[in-house]
């Protein structure tokens, strides 16, 4: 799969390290060159933002975990896998590891995702229900949520021909309880995908990093119903960033489900009504390599600590509790790139930086 068993249990124990997420991570393998590397530098660079180094999980419990998913029947795939899947990987700094439960070579497929409100109309659910099974015989995986409502009808009309629920929680975790049915289905008809371990139960901050990864793997985001401040706005704007197509089906202005939908045309998204708006869009791409998502990276040559010391300061007096994207805090320091996003690594693995969407960073709450 591309790398030594010894070096992805290193990968996966960086993945677990409290405060490092995908943008930390990325950074510091590229700067040191391997997740074993990096794990022996993360409490000096912690020390350096000012806070105690975060508790690098045991090669046991990474190595239980990786038990615990394989006596379920799945298994963890790498961002430097080859089987991982392809719209993932052109993200700018994509989940380091993802579990994975049910039918995995579905993730090789082209998808579509579908997402909306959990308080969906009768007519909305069948809708996406409908319009699943219309792009799923076309060949597309669908890929959702798993949440009540829009989510589920769409898994339901895709699961004969392929979808892949993401999740919130592990793997393992059943979320809403109601759908346990669903979710058995999916075990064997489709494909589960988590970037959290096994056992961990949803909270609130898993699910951007859950809608992250629907956009993420998909060519497209077809919004049914949402309200304004929805989740699935969220999802929408992460596609958004990610170069991806944003459709939505419209609605009627007295239904406050269609406010979300009918702002997201108003915006430029693809009017749907049925699979034919979508699949005319999406097939010259099919096929195709993703587009690579633009925002920070880290240059491979070492970082040059004096002039990390030297615009620390300057770095935190510009931080706030508001985000501020990071290429503006770059040229409202005045310093180079390389040195900025060296001070916020360190500031995130002290616990004291926050990252936000949209490449948005500001003091941690």
């Amino acid at each position: 799969m591309g790398m030594a068993d010894g070096e992805r249990v290193q990968w996966l124990r960086l993945a677990r390290t409290p405060n490092v997420g995908p943008v930390t991570f990325a950074q510091l393998v590229a700067r040191f060159g391997s997740a074993t590397a990096a794990i022996a530098e993360v409490p000096r660079l912690a020390r350096r933002g000012g806070g105690e180094p975060p508790k690098v999980p045991h090669e046991d419990a990474v190595l239980r975990e990786l038990e615990v998913l394989a006596e379920l029947g799945g298994s963890i795939i790498v961002s430097a896998d080859t089987r991982y899947p392809r719209g993932l990987k052109a993200l700018d700094a994509p989940p380091p590891v993802i579990a994975v439960l049910g039918r995995t070579e579905l993730l090789e497929r082209e998808m579509i995702a579908m997402v909306g409100a959990r308080n969906a109309s009768a007519l909305g659910r069948k809708f996406a229900q409908n319009l699943a099974s219309d792009l799923a015989a076309a060949g597309l995986v669908v890929v959702s949520g798993m949440a009540r409502g829009i989510d589920t009808a769409a898994h339901e009309g895709a699961l004969v021909a392929g979808t892949c629920a993401v999740v919130a929680g592990g793997v393992d975790v059943v979320y809403p309880p109601e759908n346990e049915r669903l979710y058995q289905r999916l075990k064997v008809e489709g494909v589960i995908v988590s970037e959290m371990p096994p056992g961990e139960q949803p909270q609130a901050r898993h699910f951007p990093r859950r809608n992250r990864i629907i956009s993420g793997l998909a060519r497209g985001v077809i919004v049914v119903e949402a309200a304004e401040g929805s989740g699935s706005l969220i999802t929408a704007r992460f596609a958004l960033e990610q170069n991806r197509e944003v459709f939505a089906v419209p609605g009627s202005p007295l239904d406050p489900r269609a406010k979300g939908t009918n702002r997201l045309l108003r915006e430029g998204a693809i009017l749907t009504e049925c699979a034919g708006d979508v699949l005319a869009v999406l097939k010259p791409m099919l096929g195709r390599g993703f587009t690579e998502t633009p925002g920070e990276t880290m240059p491979a040559a070492a970082v040059d600590e004096a002039e990390t010391d030297r615009v620390r300061n300057i770095v935190s007096e510009a931080l706030g509790p508001a985000p501020v994207r990071v290429d503006e805090l770059i040229r409202l320091c005045g310093a180079s790139a390389a040195a900025v996003l060296a001070v916020l690594l360190e500031l995130e693995l002290a616990g004291k930086l926050a990252r936000h969407p949209g490449n948005e960073v500001s003091w941690s709450a």
